[in-house]
């Protein structure tokens, strides 16, 4: 690859936008079902971390009440759901690479994070931030690209577009091992445990 080749490549990665994603919101108005709200959502682009976007689509901190109009206009005090709660999210994984190199800042990363992704940042192991647990069962999508699930003892399934995971609370990482980004959909479902 010549050098003006590589240099392009490396602008066109500084230079992408954040992903965006389209909500729309549907509600009942005087017994009819409406649109309440449309509009795009930018992905949040983590400064610490080039490549993590994560966008909160929808929170419900505990069970909805239909009779009620469901609005989400403020960031919430958490992105986990409480037992009964939902929350949906898009999480673009940059390849692990980002990581591994030398002008990577865990502890900056590990800040933003936790003012980000209250609620589940915390549940980041010291040792290995990427391995959690919540109290959830989780619907993870691959939307885009391939991952690795990690479990415990290193245990790990390699995941391609369209696979899905249904995760029981159970300690885990996603690992992007490639060379691409990797788009997830995650859906949390709040649970006992």
């Amino acid at each position: 690859m010549n050098g003006t080749t590589s240099k392009k490549r490396e602008l066109s990665k500084r230079d992408k936008k954040p992903s965006t994603y389209r909500r729309i919101v549907t509600g009942n108005v005087n017994g009819k079902a409406v649109v309440q709200n449309d509009e795009p959502l930018p992905a949040y682009e983590f400064k610490t971390v080039p490549g993590y976007e994560h966008t909160l689509i929808w929170v419900n901190l505990a069970t909805p009440d239909l009779s009620k109009e469901q609005r989400f206009d403020r960031y919430p005090e958490a992105v986990v759901p409480g037992p009964g709660g939902t929350s949906l999210h898009f999480v673009t994984f940059p390849p692990s690479s980002v990581f591994a190199n030398p002008s990577f800042d865990g502890e900056a990363a590990r800040r933003e994070a936790l003012i980000r992704l209250r609620g589940l940042a915390d549940h980041f192991e010291k040792e290995d931030p990427a391995m959690h647990k919540t109290n959830t069962v989780d619907y993870a999508v691959v939307y885009d690209g391939e991952i690795w699930l990690e479990l415990d003892d290193a245990q790990t399934v390699h995941l391609k577009k369209g696979d899905v995971v249904v995760q029981n609370g159970t300690r885990h990482a996603w690992r992007n091992k490639g060379t691409a980004p990797v788009t997830m959909l995650f859906f949390l479902n709040g649970a006992k445990e």
